[in-house]
């Protein structure tokens, strides 16, 4: 899906290519057209102009989304240029500023040879491959729709998505019963379903219905697809004391489950069991189950029954689809009938059909529809998405249609913020802040006017507006932390495409997909207890990633003194660097090499100090040292990060708004 960057992308790149000071700096370059800014311009604007019927046209004809993949690649390089140039304007300044004598053009002096001929040779490749996507396009007959000028305005808004459960009373009650009436040493009770029925939802329910109050303690693990037993019984062990595991060893794990659950009446919910689940995992992790009270349980919910009865429960609950009266009351809900004047029952018999009895397509296609006039209706109701098989679409995928069609109809600028959620795991729990600094820092979000919104407030608008449409929601455990659906993280990938790849797919690439790692932009990976030299490997061939992001949870890791003193300096347009739970003590001086990078997590490290090389990071919006106790202060001249906004260096977790002087 090229377009979902492209359509929000392309005006920044024009707007930015007609800025004079970049012109100006072009010129100086030897061996570079004069006119090449005025080319590529040229170009851009003609493609921009037939992007929607591009984006009509891939959903059937493979070579029109092969195209939009490559320009979509071909952008990043030449944002990555341009931002090269930016960076060198911005060092002149801070110089200036400072009194110092340097000549405005000394970063591109003969002294500096080798370094502009490999700019030169890549605005010459550019150009190339510009102007070969160029003629590729007049082949399609694509027809120049033009590009609407009518911003988006965010439509009325409603949080309310966790209210009452619709439509399964009888299931929950059944779930209930099954809890309070087996009192044996302990229980599964399995909930089975196919994917959007709604199996997590009604857990949730269940749990904190008041009827289950007498089961303490209480805990509740995402398991997803990686059943890695060590990670699912530290998440079981975290849940029943509220308090992060800092033992590594299965055994001391399983121990010390053991001995807060003795005699006690438990209920744990293990949610979204994958087939990955061998009955040997289960029998070592439920070992530790024995020792509770008689009366205690575990809920499972798995798309596979046999997951459910190889964990105990030899006859599951076989959670059904919605009723078409349930179904559109959950759409209702969603699409705020109730705020309309406008009657819109001639269209239930055809809403409830696209729902198809799944929760999450009535939630998600509610949340579409409340934010179009209802005379568009029947056009997104009638589209060809909902038909299209696919091989039409030449992807192998099983994406509900109702999840397209909420993401093809989002403005520009959402898709890309949404797309970039690619890069997260299946159930990974995420802050509203912690996103929208991510979001920053790859540059979805446009910068505005001084007299129009900050990014940060645009940014919640954004992530609101996602929640709204049932793209992000509350997630269980807090009511700061948000969640997606294991089928809307499925229609972020499929969205995509290649620009944003998990590390342990990339390890899996075989000869082909190899080809596509230049063009990988966004990355992230498990933590490991270990992680050395070798599990990086594929990052070498990904020589334009910009986000560089490990996830996990808050036990101890290791990294190899040789990825953050060699593989790391080498990946020169990241924009996202965290290191973020790694027990490393120190930076390497090769950090200032990352002018691109706009931001830098060091939370939960054995840092003491920050290299000076860290103060020549102009680009730099984003610094967190969160509990880095061993830190014993902070470089001199912090000043000239004159784009830092947020500085948190607390223990707390609390942030600050960054007061350095800035240079206009």
């Amino acid at each position: 899906m090229g377009e979902a960057v492209l359509g929000a992308f392309l005006p920044v790149l024009l707007e930015k290519l007609a800025d004079q000071e970049i012109t100006v700096y072009f010129g100086r370059l030897k061996g570079v057209d004069k006119k090449v800014l005025e080319k590529w311009t040229r170009t851009l604007t003609a493609i921009e102009a037939v992007l929607s019927d591009a984006e009509e046209k891939q959903l059937t004809q493979r070579a029109v989304k092969q195209w939009l993949d490559d320009l979509r690649d071909l952008a990043y390089d030449v944002q990555d240029v341009l931002d090269i140039f930016d960076t060198k304007m911005l060092k002149r300044r801070i110089e200036k500023k400072q009194g110092s004598k340097s000549k405005l053009w000394s970063s591109l002096s003969i002294s500096k040879v080798k370094s502009n001929f490999g700019l030169n040779s890549a605005i010459k490749k550019i150009s190339d491959r510009l102007e070969e996507i160029s003629t590729r396009e007049k082949q399609f007959g694509l027809k120049k729709l033009g590009v609407s000028k009518k911003p988006w305005k965010m439509p009325p808004t409603t949080y309310q998505l966790d209210g009452p459960v619709i439509g399964r009373d009888e299931a929950k009650a059944k779930i209930i019963h099954d809890l309070l009436s087996k009192q044996e040493n302990y229980h599964v009770v399995g909930i089975v379903g196919t994917g959007g029925l709604g199996k997590t939802t009604l857990a949730k329910h269940v749990f904190n219905d008041a009827a289950t109050g007498q089961f303490s303690p209480k805990g509740w693990v995402s398991v997803s697809d990686d059943f890695d037993i060590v990670r699912v019984a530290a998440a079981v062990l975290e849940s029943v004391t509220s308090a992060p595991v800092q033992v590594k060893e299965l055994n001391s794990i399983l121990e010390k489950i053991s001995k807060e659950l003795a005699g006690k009446k438990f209920l744990i919910v293990l949610d979204d069991v994958w087939r990955t689940c061998s009955y040997g995992q289960w029998t070592t992790l439920q070992a530790s189950f024995r020792v509770g009270a008689a009366g205690s349980k575990i809920i499972v919910t798995t798309r596979d029954a046999k997951v459910a009865k190889m964990m105990g429960d030899s006859s599951p609950y076989n959670l059904k689809p919605m009723s078409e009266d349930d179904c559109w009351e959950l759409f209702q809900q969603h699409a705020l009938l109730n705020n309309r004047p406008e009657h819109v029952e001639f269209l239930k018999e055809k809403i409830v059909e696209k729902c198809n009895g799944l929760p999450l397509a009535a939630r998600t296609l509610g949340g579409l529809l409340r934010c179009k006039e209802v005379d568009e209706w029947e056009d997104i109701l009638d589209h060809k998405m909902w038909t299209l098989s696919d091989s039409d679409q030449n992807k192998e995928d099983d994406i509900l249609p109702a999840l397209k069609l909420s993401y093809h109809y989002l403005p520009p600028t959402l898709k890309r913020c949404f797309s970039y959620c690619a890069i997260l795991p299946n159930d990974y729990e995420f802050e509203e802040m912690q996103l929208i600094l991510w979001w920053m820092a790859e540059g979805l979000i446009p910068q505005q006017p001084k007299e129009r919104k900050q990014m940060e407030d645009l940014g919640r608008d954004y992530f609101h507006e996602l929640v709204s449409r049932s793209l992000f929601q509350k997630s269980r455990n807090g009511k700061s932390l948000y969640i997606m659906h294991d089928l809307v993280t499925d229609l972020a990938r499929w969205a995509a495409g290649s620009s944003c790849c998990r590390l342990e797919d990339m390890q899996n690439y075989d000869s082909h997909q190899c080809t596509c790692l230049p063009k990988i932009r966004h990355s992230s990976y498990i933590l490991g207890m270990y992680d050395g030299v070798k599990k990086f490997e594929v990052y070498s061939e990904a020589t334009s990633l910009r986000t560089f992001l490990p996830l996990g949870s808050l036990s101890i890791h290791y990294l190899a003194h040789k990825v953050t003193s060699y593989l790391l300096t080498k990946l020169h347009y990241l924009r996202l660097l965290s290191l973020n739970g790694y027990r490393i003590t120190e930076l390497p001086d090769t950090i200032g090499e990352l002018k691109h990078l706009r931001y830098l997590d060091l939370s939960y490290t054995l840092i003491e100090s920050l290299p000076d090389s860290t103060t020549t990071l102009y680009n730099l919006q984003t610094l967190i040292l969160k509990w880095c106790g061993r830190l014993k202060a902070l470089p001199t001249s912090m000043r000239n990060l004159v784009n830092l906004r947020h500085l948190n260096n607390s223990v707390h977790g609390h942030w600050k708004k960054c007061l350095l002087s800035l240079v206009n």
